[in-house]
Parts: structure tokens; sequence; C-alpha cells
């Protein structure tokens, strides 16, 4: 008998070459892992790690399972103890008074999370260190610049911060920056917590820092008093080594060739621009570390009239004898954030207060992470401020 031949209906082009369809059971479990996040801390001091955890309670997060520690030879050791693979990772870091090893703990981190295949690494760094060596100082080198690009060589791809010293330093970096002010929560502890503050007026104890104090006295709509002619030397008055090769007696000069002489500049006697008498001085800041100017700021406002004197500013860092400065000072306050673990100088000086920013970091983290942006937490944020 002849065999009867089965004809099939021909394929088309489109769909013989179709991609097979994906499993649909297996797609939550892959975009589950995609989308996850973890925080972790780099710091190997306990102290440091108090930020962390009101970050992370404020997230309804637990912090990420990792170990740092200093070896006895002192290199810094950092364990990953959970998978982090296809994860957005975001490491916060205080920076204590050992800025170097912190510096360290982040870099070692970073890469080891990089090597863990994690997807994105962003640093939560409240205060960025380095930052007031974003010039260059005679022979020296723009170190922020450098730390910046070991960032992101070892595996950073965003970072957080508050109140960069420098705003010009975001150009720094070749990834995002997300530059957050402190100022709400300090114009709120003074709305708050300052008693009669409307007969307060805002100090800016340099004139660089005149632009920062303007902003505050313009939002609480009070007076704005400048320190004008300190004794010690300004930032901007730094030599910025543009003199080298040094200059030599009897050097040949091109004929025809005559500059103008630069003249030296000479400080005026100290003078207090705007009426502090009979009013609450407010002396606001970014950085406190040293605080001889802070006190010899006091001390004038004092002479001129002012009864209470409150020092504001975002980073406390508060360096050497500047808690028992403050104690002998005409200083009555100095509110800072918690952005720099400062637990022991309070102890030291009653006067010392904090005011908690973990909650705008926390936010942060969770509009970064989510993709949303990032508009709502800049509201009413001016290039000046």
């Amino acid at each position: 008998m002849p065999r009867k031949l089965l004809l099939l209906p021909p394929l088309s082009v489109s769909s013989a070459f179709r991609a097979p369809r994906a499993c649909p059971a297996a797609r939550p479990a892959m975009n589950a892992a995609r989308t996850g996040y973890r925080v972790f801390s780099a710091n190997s001091t306990a102290a440091c790690t108090e930020l962390a955890k009101r970050i992370t309670e404020r997230l309804g997060a637990e912090l990420g399972k990792s170990v740092v520690y200093q070896e006895t030879n002192g290199e810094t050791r950092v364990e990953i103890k959970e998978s982090v693979r296809g994860q957005d990772i975001f490491i916060i870091q205080t920076i204590p008074r050992d800025v170097n090893t912190a510096v360290m703990e982040l870099l070692i981190m970073a890469y080891a999370l990089k090597t863990a295949c994690a997807r994105n690494i962003i640093g939560v760094i409240p205060y960025f260190p380095y930052s007031k060596q974003s010039k260059m100082r005679k022979r020296g080198s723009i170190v922020c610049k450098l730390l910046a690009s070991m960032l992101a060589k070892a595996g950073l791809t965003h970072i957080i911060t508050m109140d960069l010293h420098q705003k010009e330093i975001q150009g720094f970096f070749s990834f995002p920056v997300d530059n957050l002010r402190a100022s709400p929560f300090l114009l709120q502890y003074i709305q708050e917590e300052i008693p009669n503050y409307r007969n307060a007026v805002i100090v800016a104890k340099s004139p660089d820092a005149a632009k920062r104090a303007q902003s505050y006295a313009e939002r609480l709509r009070l007076g704005l008093a400048v320190i004008h002619g300190e004794a010690q030397c300004a930032e901007m008055d730094m030599d910025d080594g543009r003199h080298s090769p040094p200059m030599v007696k009897n050097a040949t000069v091109h004929p025809g060739l005559e500059l103008p002489l630069m003249m030296a500049k000479e400080k005026p006697p100290i003078t207090v621009v705007g009426d502090v008498g009979g009013r609450i001085a407010i002396i606001v800041d970014d950085i406190i570390d040293d605080v001889e100017s802070f006190v010899a700021a006091a001390e004038i406002l004092k002479e001129r009239g002012a009864y209470r004197i409150y020092v504001m500013a975002t980073h406390g860092i508060l360096s050497a004898e500047a808690p028992r400065l403050i104690e002998e000072s005409s200083i009555d306050e100095v509110v800072v954030t918690n952005t720099v673990p400062h637990e022991v100088q309070k102890l030291q000086c009653p006067k010392i207060k904090t005011v908690d920013v973990s909650l705008i970091l926390s936010e942060a983290i969770r509009r970064i992470h989510n993709g949303e942006s990032m508009a709502y937490l800049f509201r009413n944020i001016t290039v000046d401020d």
C-alpha cells in the first residue's frame, strides 16, 4: 500500500524565529532579587555606628552583616557576611577623629562589595573628609579630588553627603552626588528651642560666611551682622603657589615688560557690621573644628551688647581642646548635627547640643533605591544655601 504523507502547514518566518517565552513563575523571584537593597556600616568603632542604626530604624531595615576591624599590624580588614549579588548597597560612613582609617574602611568595603557583584554601591558620607583641601595651596595638592577618584576606582556609583564645604567639590566626581542640606533642621531648632528668637540677629563670623548667614536671616525674617577684620588668616588669603618658581634678585626681565605690583593686604581693626546690642546673637557656619575663631567672635559680640550667644553648624568636629574652650567662653550653646560622632565632647561640655538629621538621610536612601525624584528634599533650596 502506498504510504500517506502528513502535510504540515508552512511556518512563517516570524513564527519560526520567534523567541521563546520566559517562564512567568520565574520573573517575580528574579525581580525581587534585583530590586533588593541592604544598608551597611563601614565603621569599626561602636560610637560611629549610632547614625547608621538610626537610619535603618527609620527605614525598617537591619544593618547588613559585615565585620570591619584593624589587624595587629594596623591593616584594615573587611568581611561581608551575606550575599549582595544584584542588590543596591548603601554604605554609611561617619568620620571620627581617625580620618584616614575611616577612609580606608570605606574604600575596602566598597571594593569588597564590588567584587561580590553588588549592582549599585552608594556611599552615605554625611561629612565628606578632606573637603577643606579642595584648593591648591603653595606646592601642595587638591586632596579632595584625589579622594573622589579613589572612591570611584573602589566601586562607588553614587554619593549622598551633606553641606559640602565648597559646592564645587561635586565636580570632582565622575558619578552623581546628592549634597543635602541641614539648614531646615537647624532653622527648626532656632524656632522651637531658642526663647524669644524674634529678638535674635544672625551673625557671620567672617565675610566668607556672609552668604550662609544671609540665607538664615532671610528665612527667619531676622537682622544680619558680619564680623570684619579678624586677626587670623582667612582661607581666601592663603598663598596659592602662583609665585613659583620663587622670585630671584637681579633676575632678567623681558625688556619693556613691567607688570603692576600687587599691593599687600592689610586687615582693618575688628568691627561688627550690624546692630547686636540687646539682641540674641546666632553665629552660623558649616563646620566647627578649631573653635578659637568662634570664641573670639563671641567675645566681640559680648562687648557689642549681645546678651546671649549661640553657635550653629552642620558638622561638629570639635577637635583638640574644643570642649574646654567652649565651656570657658562666652558662648551659651553650640548646636551641631549628628553627621560626625561627638558623644565624648558632649560629656566634657554640656553646652553642646545635637540635632538629628537621620530623617533626611533615610528618605534619600529610600528615594534613590525606588528611583524617585530627589527634588522634594531640595524644596526652596537656592544656589547660595
